[in-house]
């Protein structure tokens, strides 16, 4: 039976190019009948990426049957997988986020999770000498990953292995990181065509912080103002999507590539008491900018308080 090898829901770019790159490097070098899927439609950056390097978006798929062979890669966390996780045969994870807890699986498994910005950096290290049998197209995959997780090496989550790893990666395409970077950031901040709903979903994680449910949504952007000019129409969406997904608060993180910052949405006194309880910011307002602020991982998630 083909293994599947998938990311989280919301896909992002690393979430869709690191289970092609290892379905790629099951097929082609274990030997290992594998194919990439997704848990929903690519993010705008994700889906430029593909475009740009004309690889197919891998098919989309809303659950798994039992018992079905599967490769998790970029999380670990059942509720970013298809709700019958727990009775497909998982057979490997690789993550670089914390350990969440809650999978069950058939037998012994291969985990890997390591303290390191990107999934597909974790897999290059993986594939040894092998990485010199990469196509292209995978390369370029793989440096679009880490150039995205870790905002061209802004995110405090960077280690000097990534930076590497991409650089790497980049002589041998002959590409110049800061301008395709650019390429990138470009594409994943023209939200143009996506409703206020879309947006909130886009890049979100669901977590649990003083008893009280919510849904983290970021928008990395060099253009900020573009879903700010539209705060007062998401903010409206808030209410809608937090009662249409089960969650007690939706929290938006605008981040600001460029200049390094995000600002948060405040529409009620929730929010406000946890962004001054979490961040020790002074609210004042219906927006808060919160200075060095750029990853959900490092430092939005782990400061969360009320």
């Amino acid at each position: 039976m083909t293994t599947l090898v998938f990311g989280h829901k919301s896909p992002d770019t690393d979430s869709t190019g690191s289970p092609i790159i290892w379905a790629w490097y099951l097929n082609e070098v274990r030997g290992t009948e594998a194919e990439a899927v997704l848990l929903g439609e690519p993010n705008t950056e994700a889906a430029f990426v593909l475009k740009r390097w004309d690889v197919p978006k891998p098919r989309i798929i809303a659950d798994v049957a039992a018992d079905q062979p599967c490769v998790v890669v970029d999380t670990n966390n059942p509720a970013e997988l298809p709700a019958s996780i727990n009775a497909a045969d998982v057979r490997q994870i690789i993550d670089h986020h914390k350990l969440a807890g809650g999978l069950e699986t058939k037998g012994p498994i291969d985990i890997t999770i390591r303290p390191l910005a990107c999934t597909a950096t974790i897999m290059y290290d993986l594939m040894g000498d092998d990485t010199a049998k990469m196509p292209d197209w995978v390369r370029s995959l793989a440096l679009s990953c880490i150039l995205s997780d870790t905002l061209e090496f802004r995110s405090p989550t960077t280690t000097p292995r990534d930076r590497e790893v991409a650089e790497d990666l980049a002589h041998e395409l002959g590409i110049s990181i800061p301008d395709y970077a650019e390429e990138m950031f470009a594409a994943k901040s023209d939200v143009s065509a996506f409703s206020d709903a879309e947006l909130l979903r886009m890049d979100s994680k669901e977590y649990t912080v003083g008893g009280k449910k919510f849904r983290i949504s970021v928008l990395e952007t060099t253009a900020p103002e573009i879903p700010l000019d539209r705060k007062a129409s998401l903010m409206e969406a808030m209410e809608k999507v937090a009662t249409e997904d089960g969650v007690d608060q939706v929290l938006l993180f605008v981040v600001d590539i460029l200049n390094e910052e995000s600002t948060l949405l405040v529409p009620n006194d929730l929010v406000k008491t946890l962004a001054e309880k979490s961040f020790a910011a002074t609210v004042d307002g219906d927006t808060v900018v919160l200075p060095g602020v750029v990853s959900r991982k490092k430092q939005i998630i782990p400061n969360l308080s009320l």
